[in-house]
């Protein structure tokens, strides 16, 4: 359900020497630039990369960073790093210096499956020759920290067998751990939350409504607080469905004055080849609005251009 698909009749040293061509000599061309790294599945950027090194014994990345800037430069180095290798850069950046990018962390890791999650950790380790899970219980604390490294196993269950009597009791155990308790139990959330199948928690969700009378968020929201609540929340968002979850972000991050650059770019790159299809779908249902207009409206220049093309298409 990927906007982004492999193109037909590909050739990565013709490619090559097309970027080549494109920023060679004075200034660039960035128009050519654009098109032909997003009409190319991540799969086969990765091949014009050692095509063009092959060819020129040149780092195609850092070429193109040499020769784009900004935002523009942004999206299209992520768009030439394989999904793995450009979210380890994104949690790198989030936890790198003062302070930390939870909302980057949380996106991240509520959202991947479980072999996205391992593909993550040993990419982080292959370029940084460092440690995710230490590096991120080292800037994190509390139950969120605890939280992260549950996701951060990616062991979720994968199967799809769902048994009637462990949905009762995981449902009765959360309304135990939160309603029914005096404090909370956050350890039986994470449990629950943190290994349970897909299909297995939408189940424990219903009947979490039937018993309690409450959707499962407006506990979360009672019970947990802080960046443990706002992981929690996300993970059930995935849970019930990974396209809306990206839907509102994206939503999130052009509403208002100014735009959450790093979080547009982000989203567009990662879902391009996944389900950038259902995430329109979504978002135009939702917000009365197409995602290619939302785009539109809110960013210029070649940066624009390359947002609306991993868009793929205007839905109003």
């Amino acid at each position: 359900r990927g906007s982004v698909k492999d193109f037909p009749g590909f050739d990565a040293s013709q490619d090559a020497e097309a970027l080549y061509n494109a920023m060679k000599g004075f200034g660039s061309d960035k128009d050519a630039i654009l098109d032909l790294i997003t009409s190319r599945s991540n799969k086969q950027r990765v091949e014009i990369c050692q095509a063009y090194k092959s060819q020129y014994g040149k780092d195609l990345i850092a070429d193109l960073k040499y020769e784009l800037t900004g935002k523009f430069e942004r999206l299209i180095v992520s768009l030439m790093r394989p999904p793995a290798y450009s979210d380890a850069k994104e949690i790198k950046e989030a936890i790198a210096g003062i302070g930390t990018d939870e909302k980057c962390l949380i996106e991240i890791l509520a959202s991947r499956t479980n072999q996205e999650i391992h593909d993550l950790v040993a990419a982080y380790k292959d370029a940084y020759e460092r440690d995710l899970e230490a590096d991120v219980v080292g800037d994190t604390s509390g139950h969120f920290k605890k939280m992260l490294v549950v996701l951060l196993q990616g062991s979720r269950e994968e199967d799809d067998v769902v048994s009637e009597d462990l949905v009762e009791q995981d449902a009765k155990d959360l309304l135990e751990a939160g309603e029914l308790k005096w404090g909370t139990d956050e350890a039986q959330f994470m449990y629950i939350l943190g290994r349970g199948s897909k299909k297995h928690l939408r189940l424990v969700f219903d009947e979490y409504l039937k018993i309690s009378g409450k959707p499962i968020e407006r506990t979360i929201r009672g019970e947990l607080s802080g960046d443990f609540e706002k992981l929690m929340l996300a993970v059930v968002k995935c849970i019930r469905s990974t396209a809306e979850y990206f839907a509102e972000r994206l939503y999130k991050a052009m509403k208002g004055l100014g735009t959450r650059d790093n979080t547009l770019i982000r989203i567009m790159v990662s879902r391009s080849e996944i389900d950038m299809l259902d995430i329109r779908e979504v978002f135009r249902t939702k917000y009365e609005k197409s995602l290619y207009n939302m785009i539109k409206e809110d960013t210029s220049g070649e940066y624009k251009k390359a947002l609306l093309k991993l868009c793929g298409g205007d839905d109003e």
